[in-house]
């Protein structure tokens, strides 16, 4: 495992939504559990890149949950981009495995050639991305992307998810983001050989 920083992609970067339909298109990105991924809303969308193995991930499970529950009016999308050749069990069957358990029910991707991790800039399990609908630029905009809370495996604070609550809060009461934005911290995405540079 390598403890690794979120990029922090800048702020206001288009969700790179072409790159998603294409993924989808030539069958790239595998739909493995959850609801049939809808028609993009105009509307708040958090992308959530996740895997069944990573011991940050199964840190935060139950606080996903929570934010499905508490937030009807957020889209969420979760994809998993790890090589299934060195971590098979972040393949569709350990994906589907890992929704059951936590009684999801948003769309869990599988991106089987990491094209989606490289297009939104992920870089650790769990990245989260939380996008605003611009309705001048008909396109959603990036406008967080960093830590759920300060809790970490191991550092007994409460996964509260008070970071990105916070951020998703004042985008659907239409006020200002948090101006800090701390990194997510997580395990590498398991890059594949060819993908491993960059």
């Amino acid at each position: 495992m390598a403890l690794t920083p979120s990029r922090m992609v800048p702020l206001a970067t288009p969700l790179p939504r072409q790159a998603l339909e294409e993924a989808l298109g030539r069958g790239a990105a595998v739909p493995v559990a959850g609801e049939p991924l809808p028609p993009l809303p105009q509307g708040p969308l958090l992308v959530l890149f996740i895997c069944a193995h990573c011991p940050f991930v199964k840190h935060v499970e139950p606080e996903i949950g929570r934010l499905e529950r508490d937030f009807p009016a957020l889209q969420l999308l979760a994809i998993a981009s790890n090589s299934t050749l060195t971590h098979p069990q972040d393949g569709p069957e350990g994906l589907r495995a890992q929704h059951r358990a936590q009684g999801w029910g948003f769309p869990y991707l599988f991106d089987a050639d990491q094209q989606l991790a490289r297009a939104f800039g992920a870089a650790c399990t769990p990245d989260p991305f939380l996008y605003a609908w611009d309705e001048a630029a008909q396109q959603h905009r990036l406008v967080y992307r960093g830590q759920f809370d300060t809790s970490r495996p191991g550092n007994a604070l409460p996964c509260d998810g008070a970071d990105i609550r916070a951020a998703i809060e004042a985008l659907l009461a239409g006020r200002p983001l948090p101006a800090e934005q701390r990194p997510a911290i997580g395990c590498n995405i398991k890059w594949r050989p060819e993908m491993a540079t960059g």
